[in-house]
């Protein structure tokens, strides 16, 4: 029951931090027997959070022991099942980590299901770092006993994974099956030799379906720039996750044509174009199409009219969110060292001083005025924080519109020639990847829509 409640708490918390979170494979997590959810670990906490999430069943997270000194952390992660494992990074001579195993084992014995990240840590790398064997060697120990596990691989892939509001893609692959005679479904072959050769092949087999479902690359520069031309590439408003499995491609197919005189050739025209967009404070979206002065003043009386729509309800939201907001994102900003835990320190300085905000309120409103000026307090700022919400994203909208629009009228001919760049440089685009995606890559969308991938 506990942990119902607490998911069902991460799911509202989820709702509010991201704007959207598109969740692909479903189909892939088996609705009973024993699971191991294996992910990438990009941003802390918050990853364990979003399977907890999407997957639609209870799942026993193995954490390191370090997170369990605090009380109200050991009383959280006590309340999801999680299950303290010590690392050799975080002590001083050797850990024995057998009773965590045994724990995990009769989840799984049980029928259950646990996560855990191979990486070990949490990182803000471009690239999958190398994985430890810990979640093969806990389903080969299962398999020993008799017992059926399916490893589920997990991409977790966000937009923007620092930013408040942004949108990610949970991505579930298809199960690895490690059956009592050590064999994977999916790699047809069987598990023989000692346990060490064995853990060390069935972790290859899982790295291969994790990099299947997240992007990798030598350094966020080259992310940047072939996402770029990924842009340059794709049909417009593809949804996340055609658009990430392109931008896996290209990341994919890339190190194998690099050196190839052309590719490198329209990369560093892609690469100038990128230079001259920000030098001019515009972006890509901006010169898709035409757009002259009505078309500017009707997107903008459409987003104020949204905006002040919000606003009246939203006003007392505002009063008491934003100076919140602001708080948490300084803060969170200089408490953390570290790039993948500042969105981890945002959630959970929102999760502490919010609810702490509208507690000393509601309290006041209830000894000063009585428990039905509380209840209506209660629904005014639920209501209003929703509408804060909106407003926030209206207005960012609004002068993201403002921006784009009195930068493109006061620069036509700028404009214009960067238009007429990208319209060369999308042709060169599609004619490289044409000319070098791999024969068994299967298109994702139909060329009759713009070009195919």
């Amino acid at each position: 029951m506990t942990y119902r409640l607490l998911a069902r708490l991460l799911r509202f918390v989820v709702g509010v931090f991201f704007r959207r979170v598109e969740v692909a494979g479903g189909e892939n997590i088996p609705d009973d027997g024993a699971v191991i959810f294996v992910g990438n670990h990009p941003n802390s906490l918050l990853d364990p959070v979003l399977i907890i999430a999407t997957c639609r069943r209870p799942v026993h997270f193995a954490a390191k022991d370090v997170l369990f000194r605090g009380r109200v952390m050991r009383a959280i992660l006590g309340a999801l099942g999680a299950v303290p494992v010590a690392r050799r990074s975080d002590h001083d001579g050797p850990v024995d980590n057998r009773a965590a195993f045994d724990a995990l084992a009769r989840v799984l014995a049980d029928g259950g299901a646990m996560g855990i990240f191979p990486e070990g840590v949490s990182h803000d790398e471009a690239h999958l770092q190398r994985l430890k064997t810990g979640a093969a060697r806990i389903a080969l120990d299962a398999a020993a006993r008799g017992l059926a596990v399916r490893v589920v691989p997990c991409g977790l892939n966000y937009v923007r994974p620092k930013r408040f509001r942004s949108r990610v893609l949970v991505q579930y692959g298809e199960p690895i099956l490690v059956d009592n005679a050590l064999r994977t479904g999916g790699e047809g072959g069987k598990m023989e030799g000692d346990e060490r050769e064995a853990a060390r092949a069935l972790t290859e087999a899982i790295e291969r379906a994790l990099r299947a479902l997240t992007v990798n690359a030598d350094d966020w520069e080259t992310v940047r720039v072939l996402d770029a031309a990924r842009r340059l590439y794709q049909p417009h408003d593809v949804p996340l996750d055609v658009r990430a499995e392109l931008q896996r491609r290209f990341n994919d197919v890339y190190p194998s044509v690099r050196a190839l005189p052309d590719v490198r050739q329209v990369l560093e025209r892609v690469r100038a174009y990128r230079d001259k967009l920000a030098a001019l404070g515009l972006d890509d979206r901006d010169l898709r199409r035409e757009m002259g002065a009505p078309e500017v003043i009707a997107r903008v009386v459409q987003q104020l009219f949204l905006t002040l729509l919000w606003l009246p309800l939203a006003a007392p939201g505002i009063v008491l969110h934003a100076p919140l907001g602001l708080a948490i994102g300084f803060a969170g900003g200089r408490l953390t060292p570290r790039k993948d835990v500042l969105a981890t320190t945002k959630l959970i300085l929102g999760l502490a001083m919010v609810p702490l905000v509208w507690a000393a309120l509601l309290g006041f409103a209830w000894w000063r005025f009585g428990f039905l000026v509380a209840a209506a307090a209660l629904l005014l700022l639920a209501l209003s924080g929703i509408a804060t919400l909106k407003v926030l994203e209206r207005g960012a909208r609004l002068g993201r519109v403002l921006q784009a629009g009195l930068l493109v009228l006061g620069l036509r001919r700028e404009v214009a020639a960067l238009r007429a760049e990208r319209a060369a440089l999308e042709r060169d685009v599609i004619a490289a990847v044409d000319r070098h995606r791999p024969p068994e890559m299967a298109p994702i969308f139909s060329r009759a829509r713009t070009h195919d991938a």
